[in-house]
Protein backbone atom coordinates (compact mmCIF):
# COMPACT_ATOMS: atom_id res chain seq x y z
CA UNK A 1 0.00 0.00 0.00
CA UNK A 2 1.56 3.35 -1.15
CA UNK A 3 1.66 5.70 2.06
CA UNK A 4 2.25 8.97 -0.03
CA UNK A 5 -0.79 11.58 -0.23
CA UNK A 6 -1.81 12.97 -3.10
CA UNK A 7 -0.81 16.22 -4.09
CA UNK A 8 -2.68 19.04 -4.33
CA UNK A 9 -2.99 20.41 -7.76
CA UNK A 10 -1.24 23.49 -7.57
CA UNK A 11 1.63 22.21 -6.02
CA UNK A 12 2.11 19.35 -8.33
CA UNK A 13 1.70 21.42 -11.45
CA UNK A 14 5.09 23.08 -9.98
CA UNK A 15 6.66 20.32 -9.01
CA UNK A 16 6.18 19.02 -12.94
CA UNK A 17 7.65 22.04 -14.61
CA UNK A 18 10.18 21.97 -12.42
CA UNK A 19 11.08 18.40 -14.17
CA UNK A 20 10.47 19.63 -17.75
CA UNK A 21 12.65 22.49 -17.51
CA UNK A 22 15.37 20.26 -15.92
CA UNK A 23 14.92 17.32 -19.10
CA UNK A 24 15.15 20.37 -21.50
CA UNK A 25 18.48 22.62 -19.74
CA UNK A 26 20.55 19.93 -18.22
CA UNK A 27 23.29 17.28 -19.62
CA UNK A 28 22.61 13.97 -20.23
CA UNK A 29 24.71 12.99 -17.55
CA UNK A 30 22.60 13.52 -14.92
CA UNK A 31 21.78 10.36 -12.98
CA UNK A 32 19.20 10.35 -9.87
CA UNK A 33 17.31 13.12 -10.99
CA UNK A 34 16.29 10.14 -13.86
CA UNK A 35 15.40 7.44 -11.28
CA UNK A 36 14.17 9.90 -8.53
CA UNK A 37 11.83 12.09 -10.01
CA UNK A 38 11.00 14.75 -6.90
CA UNK A 39 12.13 18.01 -6.81
CA UNK A 40 13.39 18.56 -2.52
CA UNK A 41 12.06 22.36 -1.18
CA UNK A 42 12.55 21.27 2.60
CA UNK A 43 14.03 18.52 4.80
CA UNK A 44 14.84 17.54 7.90
CA UNK A 45 16.72 14.47 9.40
CA UNK A 46 15.79 11.95 7.53
CA UNK A 47 12.82 12.98 6.20
CA UNK A 48 12.42 14.71 2.63
CA UNK A 49 9.16 16.69 1.44
CA UNK A 50 8.91 17.50 -2.33
CA UNK A 51 7.54 20.30 -4.07
CA UNK A 52 4.69 18.38 -4.44
CA UNK A 53 4.11 17.85 -0.76
CA UNK A 54 4.94 14.46 -0.73
CA UNK A 55 7.42 13.26 2.03
CA UNK A 56 10.05 10.77 2.17
CA UNK A 57 12.18 8.58 4.23
CA UNK A 58 15.34 9.11 2.68
CA UNK A 59 18.01 6.46 2.62
CA UNK A 60 20.44 7.46 0.09
CA UNK A 61 21.69 10.59 2.47
CA UNK A 62 23.37 12.27 -0.29
CA UNK A 63 25.12 9.34 -1.14
CA UNK A 64 26.10 8.55 1.53
CA UNK A 65 27.23 12.52 2.72
CA UNK A 66 24.50 13.33 5.11
CA UNK A 67 25.90 11.58 8.39
CA UNK A 68 23.57 13.30 10.60
CA UNK A 69 20.87 13.64 7.99
CA UNK A 70 19.24 17.01 6.55
CA UNK A 71 19.57 20.21 8.39
CA UNK A 72 20.72 18.49 11.80
CA UNK A 73 20.50 21.91 14.64
CA UNK A 74 24.16 21.50 15.37
CA UNK A 75 25.51 21.44 12.06
CA UNK A 76 23.15 24.71 11.10
CA UNK A 77 24.03 26.17 14.25
CA UNK A 78 27.72 26.06 12.83
CA UNK A 79 27.34 27.65 9.51
CA UNK A 80 25.26 30.70 11.34
CA UNK A 81 27.91 31.36 13.78
CA UNK A 82 30.36 31.59 10.78
CA UNK A 83 27.75 33.86 8.75
CA UNK A 84 27.17 36.15 11.60
CA UNK A 85 30.49 36.05 12.81
CA UNK A 86 31.57 38.54 9.19
CA UNK A 87 34.86 36.19 8.73
CA UNK A 88 36.03 35.48 5.31
CA UNK A 89 34.29 32.65 3.63
CA UNK A 90 36.59 32.22 0.90
CA UNK A 91 40.43 32.56 1.61
CA UNK A 92 42.72 29.84 -0.39
CA UNK A 93 44.55 27.70 1.69
CA UNK A 94 45.10 30.16 4.65
CA UNK A 95 45.03 29.96 8.23
CA UNK A 96 41.69 30.50 10.18
CA UNK A 97 40.31 29.78 13.45
CA UNK A 98 37.17 27.49 11.49
CA UNK A 99 40.13 25.86 9.82
CA UNK A 100 42.30 25.20 12.52
CA UNK A 101 39.41 23.69 14.73
CA UNK A 102 38.41 21.85 11.47
CA UNK A 103 41.90 19.90 11.52
CA UNK A 104 41.88 19.75 15.45
CA UNK A 105 38.62 17.73 15.59
CA UNK A 106 39.50 15.64 12.70
CA UNK A 107 42.58 14.14 13.95
CA UNK A 108 41.16 13.49 17.18
CA UNK A 109 38.88 11.15 15.35
CA UNK A 110 41.52 9.62 13.31
CA UNK A 111 43.77 6.19 14.87
CA UNK A 112 45.83 7.55 17.17
CA UNK A 113 49.17 5.48 15.75
CA UNK A 114 47.96 7.21 11.92
CA UNK A 115 47.33 10.41 13.68
CA UNK A 116 50.66 10.85 15.11
CA UNK A 117 52.77 10.94 12.66
CA UNK A 118 49.74 12.38 9.82
CA UNK A 119 50.25 15.42 8.02
CA UNK A 120 46.94 16.74 5.59
CA UNK A 121 46.38 18.45 2.26
CA UNK A 122 43.33 20.36 1.57
CA UNK A 123 41.66 19.63 -2.29
CA UNK A 124 38.99 20.93 -4.23
CA UNK A 125 35.59 20.15 -2.98
CA UNK A 126 34.32 16.32 -4.19
CA UNK A 127 35.69 13.28 -3.32
CA UNK A 128 37.56 12.89 -6.66
CA UNK A 129 39.45 15.53 -5.83
CA UNK A 130 41.02 14.31 -3.44
CA UNK A 131 41.86 10.82 -5.15
CA UNK A 132 43.52 12.46 -7.70
CA UNK A 133 45.51 14.21 -4.88
CA UNK A 134 46.46 10.61 -3.32
CA UNK A 135 47.45 9.11 -6.72
CA UNK A 136 49.88 12.48 -7.01
CA UNK A 137 51.01 12.22 -3.87
CA UNK A 138 52.48 9.05 -3.86
CA UNK A 139 53.39 8.70 -8.11
CA UNK A 140 55.63 12.13 -6.26
CA UNK A 141 56.91 10.40 -3.34
CA UNK A 142 58.08 6.99 -4.98
CA UNK A 143 59.41 7.85 -8.47
CA UNK A 144 57.08 5.26 -9.74
CA UNK A 145 54.03 5.51 -12.29
CA UNK A 146 51.80 2.24 -11.72
CA UNK A 147 48.87 1.77 -9.67
CA UNK A 148 47.34 -1.53 -7.69
CA UNK A 149 43.44 -1.45 -7.41
CA UNK A 150 40.55 -3.66 -7.77
CA UNK A 151 37.25 -5.00 -9.33
CA UNK A 152 34.46 -3.62 -8.87
CA UNK A 153 35.93 -0.15 -7.10
CA UNK A 154 34.59 2.91 -7.51
CA UNK A 155 37.03 6.52 -6.69
CA UNK A 156 35.16 8.70 -8.53
CA UNK A 157 34.55 10.50 -11.94
CA UNK A 158 37.86 12.27 -12.85
CA UNK A 159 40.64 10.49 -14.99
CA UNK A 160 42.79 9.23 -12.83
CA UNK A 161 40.02 8.49 -10.38
CA UNK A 162 38.16 6.29 -13.19
CA UNK A 163 41.06 4.50 -13.97
CA UNK A 164 41.63 2.90 -10.72
CA UNK A 165 37.50 2.03 -10.63
CA UNK A 166 36.49 -1.09 -11.79
CA UNK A 167 35.59 -0.97 -15.89
CA UNK A 168 37.92 1.67 -16.69
CA UNK A 169 41.02 0.58 -18.31
CA UNK A 170 44.13 2.13 -17.82
CA UNK A 171 47.70 0.32 -18.70
CA UNK A 172 49.08 2.27 -15.09
CA UNK A 173 46.70 0.12 -13.87
CA UNK A 174 46.97 -3.22 -12.41
CA UNK A 175 43.81 -4.82 -11.34
CA UNK A 176 43.45 -6.99 -8.57
CA UNK A 177 40.70 -9.29 -6.96
CA UNK A 178 38.58 -8.38 -4.60
CA UNK A 179 37.17 -10.72 -2.26
CA UNK A 180 33.49 -11.00 -3.55
CA UNK A 181 32.14 -13.57 -0.56
CA UNK A 182 28.88 -13.92 -2.65
CA UNK A 183 30.38 -14.04 -6.43
CA UNK A 184 33.59 -15.29 -5.74
CA UNK A 185 35.95 -14.96 -8.79
CA UNK A 186 37.55 -18.16 -7.33
CA UNK A 187 34.29 -20.09 -6.90
CA UNK A 188 35.15 -20.46 -2.97
CA UNK A 189 33.66 -17.61 -1.17
CA UNK A 190 34.53 -17.26 2.66
CA UNK A 191 37.75 -17.23 4.11
CA UNK A 192 39.07 -19.20 1.68
CA UNK A 193 38.19 -16.86 -1.56
CA UNK A 194 40.18 -14.33 0.34
CA UNK A 195 43.26 -16.32 0.72
CA UNK A 196 43.56 -16.77 -2.46
CA UNK A 197 42.67 -13.34 -3.72
CA UNK A 198 45.78 -12.15 -1.53
CA UNK A 199 47.74 -14.91 -2.77
CA UNK A 200 46.79 -14.15 -6.41
CA UNK A 201 48.08 -10.20 -5.27
CA UNK A 202 51.10 -11.39 -3.53
CA UNK A 203 52.75 -13.65 -6.41
CA UNK A 204 51.86 -11.03 -8.59
CA UNK A 205 53.55 -8.33 -7.38
CA UNK A 206 56.26 -10.75 -6.94
CA UNK A 207 56.62 -11.97 -10.70
CA UNK A 208 59.42 -10.67 -12.75
CA UNK A 209 57.50 -11.46 -15.74
CA UNK A 210 53.79 -10.44 -14.05
CA UNK A 211 53.83 -7.62 -16.46
CA UNK A 212 52.67 -4.88 -13.47
CA UNK A 213 54.25 -1.80 -13.92
CA UNK A 214 56.20 -1.08 -10.71
CA UNK A 215 53.43 0.28 -8.04
CA UNK A 216 53.61 3.43 -6.48
CA UNK A 217 50.74 3.14 -4.62
CA UNK A 218 47.69 0.42 -3.76
CA UNK A 219 43.95 2.08 -3.60
CA UNK A 220 41.08 -0.06 -1.79
CA UNK A 221 38.04 0.69 -0.52
CA UNK A 222 37.49 -1.18 3.22
CA UNK A 223 33.34 -1.52 2.03
CA UNK A 224 33.28 -1.27 -1.66
CA UNK A 225 30.24 0.88 -2.22
CA UNK A 226 29.00 1.53 -5.66
CA UNK A 227 30.40 -1.71 -6.23
CA UNK A 228 27.70 -3.06 -4.45
CA UNK A 229 28.00 -2.69 -0.43
CA UNK A 230 31.14 -5.43 -0.11
CA UNK A 231 32.92 -5.31 3.12
CA UNK A 232 36.59 -6.24 2.77
CA UNK A 233 37.20 -9.00 5.04
CA UNK A 234 39.82 -7.80 7.90
CA UNK A 235 41.91 -10.44 7.70
CA UNK A 236 42.28 -9.78 3.54
CA UNK A 237 43.09 -6.08 4.51
CA UNK A 238 45.75 -6.82 6.82
CA UNK A 239 46.83 -9.02 4.07
CA UNK A 240 46.99 -6.15 1.97
CA UNK A 241 48.85 -3.81 4.69
CA UNK A 242 51.20 -6.45 5.52
CA UNK A 243 51.90 -7.16 1.07
CA UNK A 244 52.94 -3.29 0.44
CA UNK A 245 54.60 -2.31 3.83
CA UNK A 246 57.21 -5.36 3.03
CA UNK A 247 57.58 -4.38 -0.74
CA UNK A 248 57.42 -0.01 0.07
CA UNK A 249 53.93 0.53 -1.85
CA UNK A 250 51.80 2.68 -0.31
CA UNK A 251 48.24 1.77 0.89
CA UNK A 252 45.51 4.29 0.26
CA UNK A 253 42.37 3.91 2.01
CA UNK A 254 39.15 5.46 0.32
CA UNK A 255 37.41 6.42 3.16
CA UNK A 256 35.23 8.82 1.26
CA UNK A 257 31.33 6.63 1.92
CA UNK A 258 33.11 4.74 4.66
CA UNK A 259 34.01 7.54 7.11
CA UNK A 260 32.94 9.29 10.11
CA UNK A 261 31.31 6.09 11.75
CA UNK A 262 29.28 4.81 8.85
CA UNK A 263 30.34 1.14 9.43
CA UNK A 264 30.41 1.16 12.81
CA UNK A 265 33.92 2.80 13.38
CA UNK A 266 34.66 5.87 12.84
CA UNK A 267 37.38 5.26 10.00
CA UNK A 268 36.30 1.65 8.63
CA UNK A 269 39.89 0.58 8.55
CA UNK A 270 39.55 0.19 12.15
CA UNK A 271 37.79 -2.96 12.21
CA UNK A 272 40.75 -4.76 10.83
CA UNK A 273 43.46 -2.46 12.78
CA UNK A 274 45.31 -1.52 9.88
CA UNK A 275 47.11 1.78 9.20
CA UNK A 276 46.96 3.47 5.47
CA UNK A 277 49.50 5.40 4.39
CA UNK A 278 47.07 7.60 3.32
CA UNK A 279 43.09 8.09 4.03
CA UNK A 280 41.17 9.92 1.26
CA UNK A 281 38.23 11.72 3.13
CA UNK A 282 35.26 13.53 1.56
CA UNK A 283 31.26 13.73 1.53
CA UNK A 284 30.32 13.43 5.27
CA UNK A 285 33.28 15.30 6.60
CA UNK A 286 32.25 18.64 4.85
CA UNK A 287 28.77 17.89 7.49
CA UNK A 288 26.43 18.33 4.14
CA UNK A 289 28.57 20.78 2.31
CA UNK A 290 31.57 20.01 -0.50
CA UNK A 291 35.07 19.31 1.27
CA UNK A 292 37.65 16.54 0.39
CA UNK A 293 40.97 16.10 2.05
CA UNK A 294 43.72 13.64 2.05
CA UNK A 295 45.57 12.39 5.44
CA UNK A 296 48.70 10.80 5.13
CA UNK A 297 52.33 10.13 6.59
CA UNK A 298 54.44 12.85 7.01
CA UNK A 299 57.21 10.35 5.06
CA UNK A 300 55.11 11.03 2.06
CA UNK A 301 54.85 15.02 2.51
CA UNK A 302 57.25 15.44 -0.34
CA UNK A 303 55.54 18.26 -2.41
CA UNK A 304 57.29 21.88 -3.47
CA UNK A 305 54.81 24.58 -2.28
CA UNK A 306 51.84 24.58 -5.20
CA UNK A 307 52.64 21.22 -6.17
CA UNK A 308 48.95 20.40 -5.46
CA UNK A 309 46.15 23.28 -5.07
CA UNK A 310 42.58 24.21 -5.25
CA UNK A 311 40.80 27.24 -5.21
CA UNK A 312 37.94 25.83 -3.21
CA UNK A 313 40.31 24.54 -0.76
CA UNK A 314 39.30 26.94 1.86
CA UNK A 315 35.54 26.29 2.17
CA UNK A 316 35.09 27.64 5.44
CA UNK A 317 31.35 27.02 5.99
CA UNK A 318 32.23 23.19 4.98
CA UNK A 319 34.85 23.13 7.56
CA UNK A 320 32.41 24.82 9.99
CA UNK A 321 29.59 22.07 9.30
CA UNK A 322 32.12 19.53 8.77
CA UNK A 323 34.08 19.82 12.58
CA UNK A 324 30.69 20.10 14.24
CA UNK A 325 28.99 16.90 12.15
CA UNK A 326 32.54 14.92 13.20
CA UNK A 327 32.41 16.43 16.79
CA UNK A 328 28.59 15.56 17.27
CA UNK A 329 29.32 11.84 16.34
CA UNK A 330 32.36 11.30 18.22
CA UNK A 331 30.61 12.82 21.05
CA UNK A 332 27.33 10.86 20.79
CA UNK A 333 28.92 7.75 20.31
CA UNK A 334 27.05 7.56 16.70
CA UNK A 335 29.42 4.84 14.87
CA UNK A 336 28.59 2.26 18.05
CA UNK A 337 25.08 3.33 17.29
CA UNK A 338 25.62 2.21 13.83
CA UNK A 339 27.22 -0.80 14.74
CA UNK A 340 24.38 -2.02 16.89
CA UNK A 341 21.51 -0.79 14.44
CA UNK A 342 23.13 -1.79 11.73
CA UNK A 343 23.60 -5.60 12.96
CA UNK A 344 19.77 -5.00 13.24
CA UNK A 345 18.34 -4.39 10.35
CA UNK A 346 20.88 -6.72 8.21
CA UNK A 347 19.17 -9.87 10.99
CA UNK A 348 15.45 -8.30 9.63
CA UNK A 349 16.42 -8.46 6.22
CA UNK A 350 18.59 -11.69 6.43
CA UNK A 351 14.83 -13.28 7.97
CA UNK A 352 12.81 -11.25 4.96
CA UNK A 353 15.09 -12.97 2.68
CA UNK A 354 13.93 -16.33 3.59
CA UNK A 355 10.79 -15.81 2.28
CA UNK A 356 12.16 -13.79 -1.10
CA UNK A 357 13.60 -16.38 -3.59
CA UNK A 358 14.57 -12.86 -4.96
CA UNK A 359 17.16 -12.23 -2.41
CA UNK A 360 20.06 -13.40 -2.99
CA UNK A 361 22.66 -12.07 -0.34
CA UNK A 362 22.59 -9.64 2.41
CA UNK A 363 25.02 -7.85 3.79
CA UNK A 364 27.11 -4.91 4.46
CA UNK A 365 28.53 -2.88 8.01
CA UNK A 366 26.74 -0.55 10.22
CA UNK A 367 24.66 1.67 8.11
CA UNK A 368 25.68 1.06 5.40
CA UNK A 369 23.52 -1.85 4.23
CA UNK A 370 22.79 -4.18 0.52
CA UNK A 371 20.59 -6.05 -0.32
CA UNK A 372 21.33 -7.96 -4.13
CA UNK A 373 18.18 -9.15 -6.08
CA UNK A 374 18.95 -12.12 -8.48
CA UNK A 375 16.59 -14.00 -10.93
CA UNK A 376 14.86 -17.22 -9.87
CA UNK A 377 16.90 -19.21 -12.60
CA UNK A 378 19.37 -21.72 -12.57
CA UNK A 379 22.97 -20.89 -11.40
CA UNK A 380 25.31 -21.13 -8.11
CA UNK A 381 24.74 -18.15 -7.31
CA UNK A 382 21.64 -17.35 -10.04
CA UNK A 383 21.92 -14.09 -12.03
CA UNK A 384 21.32 -10.62 -11.37
CA UNK A 385 18.46 -9.23 -11.73
CA UNK A 386 18.95 -5.36 -12.41
CA UNK A 387 15.48 -4.71 -13.58
CA UNK A 388 13.98 -6.18 -10.64
CA UNK A 389 16.45 -4.10 -9.01
CA UNK A 390 15.05 -0.75 -10.61
CA UNK A 391 11.27 -2.26 -10.16
CA UNK A 392 12.11 -2.23 -6.25
CA UNK A 393 13.45 1.11 -6.79
CA UNK A 394 10.51 2.51 -7.90
CA UNK A 395 8.28 0.74 -5.64
CA UNK A 396 9.88 2.02 -2.48
CA UNK A 397 9.87 5.57 -3.82
CA UNK A 398 5.92 5.21 -4.83
CA UNK A 399 5.67 4.28 -0.88
CA UNK A 400 7.71 7.22 0.45
CA UNK A 401 11.36 5.50 0.24
CA UNK A 402 14.04 6.66 -1.26
CA UNK A 403 17.18 4.06 -2.11
CA UNK A 404 19.64 4.08 -4.58
CA UNK A 405 21.35 1.06 -6.73
CA UNK A 406 24.53 -0.81 -6.80
CA UNK A 407 26.55 -3.72 -7.22
CA UNK A 408 28.23 -4.57 -11.01
CA UNK A 409 25.00 -4.75 -12.48
CA UNK A 410 22.89 -2.45 -10.69
CA UNK A 411 21.19 -5.50 -8.53
CA UNK A 412 22.22 -4.08 -5.49
CA UNK A 413 19.10 -2.23 -3.30
CA UNK A 414 21.60 -0.06 -1.54
CA UNK A 415 20.92 2.02 2.55
CA UNK A 416 22.45 4.35 3.63
CA UNK A 417 20.43 6.23 6.10
CA UNK A 418 21.76 9.23 8.26
CA UNK A 419 23.56 7.61 11.30
CA UNK A 420 20.86 9.65 13.38
CA UNK A 421 17.71 7.34 12.43
CA UNK A 422 15.66 6.49 15.22
CA UNK A 423 14.24 2.56 15.68
CA UNK A 424 10.98 3.56 15.22
CA UNK A 425 12.35 4.80 11.97
CA UNK A 426 14.21 2.16 11.48
CA UNK A 427 11.16 0.07 11.47
CA UNK A 428 9.59 2.21 8.82
CA UNK A 429 12.05 1.90 6.71
CA UNK A 430 12.49 -2.16 6.40
CA UNK A 431 8.00 -1.90 6.21
CA UNK A 432 7.98 0.09 2.95
CA UNK A 433 11.22 -1.84 1.67
CA UNK A 434 9.65 -5.30 2.11
CA UNK A 435 6.14 -4.48 0.80
CA UNK A 436 7.95 -2.31 -2.13
CA UNK A 437 9.67 -6.09 -2.42
CA UNK A 438 7.00 -8.03 -2.28
CA UNK A 439 5.34 -5.24 -4.87
CA UNK A 440 7.98 -5.69 -7.73
CA UNK A 441 8.63 -9.50 -7.14
CA UNK A 442 4.77 -9.85 -7.77
CA UNK A 443 4.43 -7.70 -10.83
CA UNK A 444 7.57 -9.74 -12.32
CA UNK A 445 6.33 -12.66 -11.81
CA UNK A 446 2.38 -11.71 -13.27
CA UNK A 447 4.85 -10.23 -16.52
CA UNK A 448 7.14 -13.82 -16.57
CA UNK A 449 10.00 -11.99 -15.91
CA UNK A 450 11.52 -14.53 -13.74
CA UNK A 451 14.74 -14.21 -15.53
CA UNK A 452 15.34 -10.47 -16.98
CA UNK A 453 18.10 -9.46 -18.82
CA UNK A 454 21.14 -7.31 -17.16
CA UNK A 455 23.25 -5.00 -17.76
CA UNK A 456 20.94 -2.07 -17.72
CA UNK A 457 20.66 0.97 -14.83
CA UNK A 458 24.12 1.41 -14.34
CA UNK A 459 23.86 5.24 -12.92
CA UNK A 460 27.02 6.32 -11.40
CA UNK A 461 26.79 8.95 -8.69
CA UNK A 462 28.79 11.95 -8.60
CA UNK A 463 32.36 12.59 -6.49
Amino acid sequence: MAVTEKAPAAPTVAHEGILRRQSLRESAARTYARSLPIVPVRARGLTIEGADGRRYLDCLSGAGTLALGHNHPVVLEAIRKVLDSGAPLHVLDLATPVKDAFTTELFATLPPRFARTARVQFCGPAGTDAVEAALKLVRTATGRGGLLAFTGAYHGMTEGALAVSGGAPDVRVTRLPYPYDYRCPFGTGGARGAELAARWTENLLDDAKGGAPAPAGMIVEPVQGEGGVIPAPDDWLRAMRRITADRSVPLIADEVQTGVGRTGTFWAVEHSGITPDVMVLSKAIGGSLPLAVIVYHEDLDCWRPGAHAGTFRGNQLAMAAGAATLAYVRENGLAERAAVLGARMLGQLEGLAANHPCVGDVRGRGLMIGVELVAQAAGDPPPPAPELAAAVRRECLSRGLIVELGGRHASVVRLLPPLTITDEQAVAVLDRFADALAAAERAALRHGETSPPYGKETDRPYR
